[in-house]
Parts: C-alpha cells; structure tokens; sequence
C-alpha cells in the first residue's frame, strides 16, 4: 500500500470518531465521511503500521442513512462531523459508543436506555468560539480543518444559534473596516485571536468578547462603539491572552461596554452569565438533562446534597427546590461567587457554595457531622480522580449522580466505586451536541 494509492473499500462500521471504517490487506482504514453499507473508491493519504487514513474519491454504494450536506466544511472542519447522517442515526451511534464501552469492561449487564434526542438538531449552541486569522491577504473567521490548524473560512456555523452567526459576520466585518490585524500563531503577533459571542436562549442577550494579544491596540474604542451598535448586543469584553498557546481565553477580562454579565434560564432557575463562565452549550437539552438525573435520583424533601465541581450552580440550584439543603465546592473563586450570587437572584436559601477541592471539602465536611444523601458530579472530560472518589465514598452518601459528557472516563470511574461498594445498573446517554459525535451520559450509583 503506497500513500495517494486509490482502493476500492467496504465501509463496516464507524470509529468513536464517527469516521468510516474499512478493512484492507491486513490494515484497518478510516475514511473521513463515510457511512457503514457503503461501497468506496478512496485515496491513502497517511499509512501507519497497523492502520492508514483515506478520503473518499467516488461513492460506489451510497448508504440510505447518507445526508447530502451542501456546505462540506462542517464534516471536514469537525464542526458537525457527523452531518452527513440522519439524525435517528446518530442517537444509535452514540448509544453505541456507550454499550461498547461497557462491553470492553465487562459490563455487559448495564442497561443503556435510548439516547435522548435534542429538540434542536441544528443552531442549538448558545456560544461560539471562533478563531480569526489571515485568509487570502484579509482577516477572516471560521474553523480549522480536522487535525490540522488551516483555517476554513465560515459565516454560517451550523450547530450554532444563527443569532451568534449573525453577530460574527458583523464584529468580523468591523475588523477589517480598521484594518485590526488578525492573530499570527506561528510568530505570536497581530491581534484578534478569537472572537466569543455567547446568546441567552431566555432574554436574547448577546456578550461580545474579543480575545486579543494585547489588552489595548489602534481604534479599540471606535470598534467598541461600532460592536455596541449591532443589534442585541449588551456586552463587550476584551480578553487578555498574551501567551503562546492553544489555549482560548486568556486570565485577564475587561469590560469595555454595557454589563459584565448576561442572564440565562435552565427551567425556571435564572443564571448570571460571566465572560469565563461554564454554562451548558445547548439551553433547550439542558433542563431536560438534569430533569432526567434529578428523576433517577429519586431525591427526598430531607436529603442533604453535595453539588460537586459546581461551577456557577447550575446543578444545585436546579437541585434545591427538591431537597432540604445543597453545599456545594468549586476551586475557581468567580465561578463560587456566581453561584452564590445566582441562589439570592432566584431566592434560594438552601444553597451555599464555597472555594475549595472537592478532595479536602468533602471529608472535612464529613469531620464536622454533615450527613450526606446524595453527590452530583459533572466532571471535566478527564473524569475524575482517585482522590475524588475515596473522598465521596468518605462522606458515605447513599447515592452518587454522575452526569458526564465523556463516556469513556465515566465506565473507568464507576468501576472505581464499585470497587469501594457503590453498584449501578443502567446508563442513559444523552445528545447535547447533535452532528457531533459527542455524547452525554446519567447514571445513579447506590450504596450496597
């Protein structure tokens, strides 16, 4: 098999990065966009030992779950690269990705319900984090293309609330009106390097935030009052990120127009939004994803719960109304500060959140006579760590609720509690984030 070599494939499955797979003289190939059923021409373009990557040439055989996208940058970008599949199809998929995940572990006994749709498959972000470069001698916004960090020109985003798209096109096009260079990876210099625009689903609120290498540069103000004028908007903040990295958002935040924060719902609980803030991408799936882990909890008007890596509440607010009380532990300061900010907003008084690791909170709790019904963790993507779960089993709470939007960590966890005499016995998943191949998943482990 030599590199740019055209083969004829059977496309027989798909990787948990929704690429076709195929297999081919010993090898396992993965095809970008295609579907399992499918008969392929297809072009080598990387060989490993074991493995090799291709790219469609012709579709001999197309599949009857094929969707033709018109704008194929947002299967190539990894944007929506699963938008060439029909929607009831990419809920199997992800349910899949969880029943495999079990199996690997032997696991097989856990039940994984039907993953729960959205109720929108497209235009369901409520933010969009876009980098800005040079294109063609001009400054441009859009995506990088998979694996690589060449940029494909957008103005229509797809998984995004077309309200954002809207405002992207025009703070883009205001930038170019100053001539605002755009941000050079490679030599660290120019200016923009990002453009966030967050949307609240519930008022329509819109926060600009421009992420720049330096913290002022030539006509900010003149760009400030021309952002300040598109419609919507009623914040602008300018994030300082001066460093060489591939991290978004840099530490610094200032305000440059209107209110530092807007406001969002999740069900009836209203939320004070911050330029750093963790808030739920998609807001019309979120309520319906704590709903279905309150309602497995089966939580009792006398439990007291553990809202863990709180963010800015969104959870144990959610949580309170249902329950005798909610402490919750987060170590980034801002985010404990909304969240205690966002429970007098609502008038909840059962609630209070405090700085600190989880790890060292829970046993000191624990120490000072807290009895503990249930925890709610909705870890980062790593999961969590060993010290985390010897310190939740510490608190002895009846049930843990695990809320992840990373399958794979999540099955790894779980066997960690059942190791200290916690048991679980179904797995829901979750679509947060329809044409990804992402996946959210519930599960209510019980002490044995």
């Amino acid at each position: 098999m030599k590199k740019n070599e055209i083969v004829e494939l059977d496309i027989t499955d798909l990787s948990y990065e929704a690429m076709g797979v195929a297999h081919y003289e010993g090898m396992t190939i993965f095809v970008n966009n295609a579907l399992p059923g499918e008969k392929i021409k297809a072009k080598l373009l990387k060989i490993k030992k074991n493995f090799a990557f291709a790219k469609i040439e012709k579709i001999i055989k197309e599949s009857p779950d094929r969707v033709n996208v018109k704008l194929n940058h947002w299967v190539q970008t990894g944007l929506a690269s699963l938008a060439h599949i029909k929607y009831d199809k990419q809920l199997e998929f992800k349910r899949n990705q969880v029943v495999n995940l079990l199996h690997k572990a032997d696991l097989d006994k856990i039940e994984v319900g039907q993953t729960l749709p959205s109720p929108q498959e497209v235009g369901y972000r409520n933010k969009a984090q876009v980098p800005v470069r040079k294109v063609k001698g001009q400054l441009d916004i859009g995506f990088f293309r998979r694996h690589s960090h060449d940029l494909v020109p957008l103005t229509n985003f797809f998984t995004t609330d077309p309200e954002i798209d809207r405002v992207l096109v025009a703070v883009r096009d205001i930038l170019r009106k100053y001539n605002v260079p755009a941000y050079d990876e490679i030599h660290n210099k120019g200016e923009i390097r990002y453009l966030d625009v967050r949307r609240s689903k519930a008022t329509g609120e819109i926060m600009v935030i421009l992420v720049a290498l330096h913290k002022d540069f030539e006509h900010l103000q003149d760009i400030t009052q021309e952002i300040s004028q598109i419609d919507k908007v009623t914040s602008i903040v300018l994030n300082h990120n001066p460093k060489k990295t591939n991290v978004i958002l840099g530490k610094k935040d200032y305000l440059l127009w209107g209110e530092p924060q807007i406001t969002d719902k999740i069900g009836d609980v209203s939320f004070k939004i911050s330029p750093q803030s963790f808030f739920q991408i998609n807001s019309l799936q979120t309520p319906r994803l704590y709903d279905l882990a309150i309602q497995k909890a089966d939580l009792k008007p006398d439990d007291v719960v553990i809202d863990a890596y709180s963010g800015i509440g969104t959870i144990g607010l959610s949580v309170a109304k249902h329950v005798k009380a909610v402490r919750g532990m987060e170590v980034i300061k801002p985010a404990v500060d909304d969240a205690n900010a966002n429970a007098k907003l609502n008038g909840i008084t059962n609630a209070e959140y405090v700085v600190g690791k989880a790890e060292e909170v829970m046993p000191r709790w624990a120490k000072e006579g807290l009895k503990t019904d249930v925890i709610f963790v909705d870890p980062p993507r790593k999961g969590l760590t060993p010290e985390f779960i010897d310190a939740a089993v510490e608190t002895d709470p009846k049930k843990i609720v695990y809320i992840s939007c990373n399958p794979a960590t999540m099955v790894r966890d779980l066997q960690l509690f059942q190791e200290q005499g916690y048991d679980f016995n179904e797995i829901d998943p979750v679509d947060m984030f329809p044409q990804t191949p992402h996946v959210e998943a519930v599960t209510v482990l019980e002490k044995k």
